[in-house]
């Protein structure tokens, strides 16, 4: 961000192309959907440039950036509440090639033979995230898939450090309720 600053005009493309992984998959998530996240990646880049001078430089550049685009995620939220989500579950593309958004968002492959008791248990994980009410779902992205710490979730949100631990240990208890429901649901 220094570079950029500067006046390096590589700079900036570098830094989309380095968090570009990262922010995406957090916004996949997030938005429910990936034409949403990709307009909200690029609305979260374009208020990088234009607030590039208000960047404390002694602070880390990511959780800076993830406060900026989880801000953006959540004016689209707001704009677009009328709309249904898009689950992560669902099917993507109209080709019929069975991917799902949640494919998309793996870091490791798929083994072509795992369980099918492998795939029921994720669909049912994807399924109890994807039901969380949008500021868990949002801090259990954040702390979980994004190994954010507690520190950096709340600098990202601009919440404070409790409301962050309390709001964790509230998704975490949502998740496990939705995950026991959904087991017992399966068992009878």
């Amino acid at each position: 961000m220094g570079a950029h600053l500067g006046g390096d005009v590589t700079a900036f493309p570098r830094l989309i192309e380095r968090y570009r992984n990262d922010l995406l998959y957090f916004l996949i998530r997030f938005m429910g959907g990936r034409a949403a996240a990709e307009d909200v990646f690029q609305e979260a880049f374009l208020q990088v440039h234009l607030s590039a001078e208000s960047f404390d430089r002694t602070r880390r550049f990511k959780p800076w950036l993830f406060t900026i685009a989880a801000n953006k995620g959540r004016d689209w939220h707001r704009k677009h509440s009328k709309r249904a989500a898009v689950s992560l579950s669902a099917e993507v593309g109209t080709r019929g090639e069975g991917a799902r958004f949640v494919d998309l968002l793996e870091g490791d492959a798929n083994v072509p033979d795992a369980s099918l008791l492998d795939d029921e248990q994720a669909s049912r994980v994807r399924a109890a995230v994807d039901g969380l009410p949008l500021h868990l779902r949002e801090i259990l992205l954040l702390s979980y898939f994004q190994r954010m710490s507690y520190q950096q979730t709340a600098d990202s949100l601009g919440i404070p450090l409790g409301t962050v631990k309390s709001r964790l240990h509230a998704a975490v208890a949502a998740f496990a309720c939705a995950w026991e429901e959904a087991t017992e649901e399966e068992a009878a």
